[in-house]
């Protein structure tokens, strides 16, 4: 039985035997490894939201912090509550960057895009009435 390599590394940090830390490299590699063979690395640059009353913040407005992210912070609210408010190293965050829902594969490809350029602060921001997703690079 074949496990995706990054399922392994997920498991062993849900199961406590890798810390998030000691998993971010590893999920690097991996990152760096796959960008080549994944369709959304070559995708292009829309301007379209994920619906109505959907906002971005493109690469354009963000303006590069002093040093460089080390980590990056994940806020999803639904119904007027916030239900997710994650803070993770670069290398584990790239991977939850395809599991946060709402957002579609146009904004997963910006904040990649993000993390790539060395931004920091507020990077994607999807408003849908009470439903919304912010990423911040720390």
């Amino acid at each position: 039985m074949t496990d995706d390599p990054l399922d392994q590394v997920l498991r062993l940090v849900s199961e406590g035997r890798l810390s998030a830390e000691e998993a971010a490299p590893i999920l690097a590699a991996l990152d760096d490894a796959g960008a080549g063979s994944t369709g959304r690395q070559a995708a292009g640059r829309s301007g379209q939201g994920a619906g109505p009353g959907a906002g971005t913040r493109s690469d354009e407005e963000s303006t590069p912090g002093s040093r460089h992210a080390t980590s990056l912070r994940i806020e999803v609210t639904e119904h007027g509550r916030r239900v997710v408010n994650l803070r993770l190293p670069i290398g584990v965050g790239r991977f939850a960057l395809d599991r946060v829902p709402g957002l579609s594969g146009d904004q997963v490809d910006r904040v990649r895009e993000a993390l790539r350029s060395g931004l920091s602060g507020p990077v994607l921001e999807v408003n849908d009435e009470d439903d919304a997703v912010r990423i911040v690079l720390e």
